[in-house]
């Protein structure tokens, strides 16, 4: 099967999401849940953390950021909106628009400038028979959560019959496949032994048997441990090593960074390695920009 390619754009910049390509780093910092501080700075219209946020995830290497304007009592519609439309006027990349209001994503698209993905539908009929519809309509790309009205099941291959329903449903709508990526819903491994292997076994399909790109949420997979970024991290690498393409994450965490750059070197999205190289080669010695090893082979030849 063909590889998907799942294409996200901004005003300027162009995000492609596929196995072909290095894995596409969310950055999960902007929401407000859980993050009682900036709630109520979103609520009383101060967005210096917005800011500060969005940029810092850029600068640690996210491709794409998620926006979340998820406050109790406040208007979620009119934050998100603002939201979208201050990030977009201070950086480049494309944006994930992220909430469980309808309206509010409504809202989000209708402010968004380029080709948007959206966070999310579930196999719910209700839902399905909601956001469909505005996928259709501003043309952007759609998460697909793998439960429906019976809840979240701990057999992997009902989540995966509810991305497959996903994925059926919004073709109906004239949504290609591509534009489709699956949450296959990671759940804590410290609640369920073998969350990890159903995880897997579900990007695994996704990619394989229904064609499309996956993407997570991927600190789920250690909540309620203690030494949680280590876990994040090697979850990443070894469901990269499964098929996943992307994640909504924390590029800021070094371990998260570095395991990311370890699973594309591995999985031959690195060509060459150089971006590995660049992250760890060692410091020039002072006074010179030669790397150690160069300025040792030319005293030897000469």
């Amino acid at each position: 099967m063909k590889a998907p390619r799942t294409v996200i754009e901004s005003k300027t910049q162009t995000v492609v999401i596929s196995p072909d390509h290095p894995f596409v780093m969310i950055g999960e910092r902007i929401n407000p849940t859980g993050r009682k501080l900036l709630a109520r700075e979103m609520a009383a219209g101060n967005y210096a953390r917005v800011e500060k946020d969005a940029l810092a995830q850029v600068a640690a290497g996210a491709q794409m950021l998620d926006i979340n304007a998820g406050i109790p009592l406040a208007d979620e519609p009119a934050i998100l909106a603002h939201t979208i439309k201050l990030v977009q006027s201070i950086t480049d990349v494309p944006l994930c628009i992220d909430s469980s209001i309808v309206e509010a994503l409504e809202r989000g698209l209708a402010a968004y400038e380029g080709k948007a993905l959206l966070n999310s539908v579930t196999g719910e009929e209700e839902r399905l028979e909601v956001v469909l519809p505005l996928v259709k309509k501003y043309g952007c790309a759609v998460i697909g959560i793998s439960n429906d009205e019976t809840g979240i099941s701990e057999d992997p291959d009902v989540r995966y019959a509810v991305a497959k329903k996903i994925v059926e449903r919004a073709m109906d709508y004239g949504i290609p496949r591509e534009d489709v990526i699956i949450d296959p819903l990671v759940m804590p491994i410290g609640a369920m032994r073998y969350a990890g292997r159903q995880a897997f076994a579900i990007i695994d399909r996704c990619l394989n048997e229904l064609g499309v790109n996956t993407c997570c949420g991927a600190s789920n997979i250690s909540f309620g441990l203690p030494g949680r970024e280590p876990v994040n991290a090697h979850f990443l690498t070894m469901a990269m090593a499964a098929g996943m393409t992307s994640a909504i994450t924390n590029p800021i965490k070094a371990e998260i960074k570095q395991g990311i750059m370890a699973g594309n070197m591995l999985m031959g999205n690195d060509e060459n390695c150089l971006n590995w190289i660049a992250a760890n080669r060692p410091p020039a010695e002072e006074g010179s920009a030669e790397p150690r090893r160069e300025r040792r082979r030319r005293r030897s030849r000469g």
